[in-house]
């Protein structure tokens, strides 16, 4: 079974996936056609079986992606001089799955921030990091968790 940090970079390649191919709407896709396409990929990249569904997995993207609307507004508040649609990608979707998890798990904020940095650091650039670190830290205060 994959560490929690493995299932979470998963989510973020689905997220990522999912709102790449949103961006044109005539090759947009839902969140279970992007979950499908994830574990078909997974089963051909590491074996011939078919990939284990992951529940850890499928729910932070279902729930970054019901969300969605209320996670981009959050960022929108914190992210100052950022318009979230002008974002990269992947700093985008980082911050959707943290602020999920945050909305929809019972992890400490302080490991989902950490998570979210990990993630930053191996898919973006050192200035992302204290981007996401920020605006993180400011919706964490916002949802009255501990900072733990």
């Amino acid at each position: 079974m994959p560490s929690r940090h493995r299932k979470r970079r998963r989510a973020l390649q689905v997220l990522f996936s999912w709102d790449a191919r949103g961006q044109a709407p005539e090759h947009a896709v839902s969140v279970e056609e992007a979950l499908a396409a994830f574990y078909d990929n997974l089963c051909s990249e590491e074996s011939d079986l078919p990939a284990a569904r992951d529940d850890f997995v499928e729910r932070l993207v279902r729930a970054a992606v019901s969300r969605r609307e209320e996670i981009d507004r959050s960022i929108s508040k914190h992210a100052e001089h950022w318009r979230i649609e002008r974002m990269p990608a992947v700093d985008r979707n980082i911050l959707r799955l943290a602020i999920a998890e945050m909305l929809n798990e019972q992890t400490p904020a302080a490991v989902v921030i950490d998570e979210a940095l990990e993630l930053a650091r191996r898919f973006s650039s050192e200035e992302s990091v204290h981007f996401i670190n920020a605006v993180l830290d400011a919706v964490r205060k916002d949802l009255g968790a501990a900072p733990s």
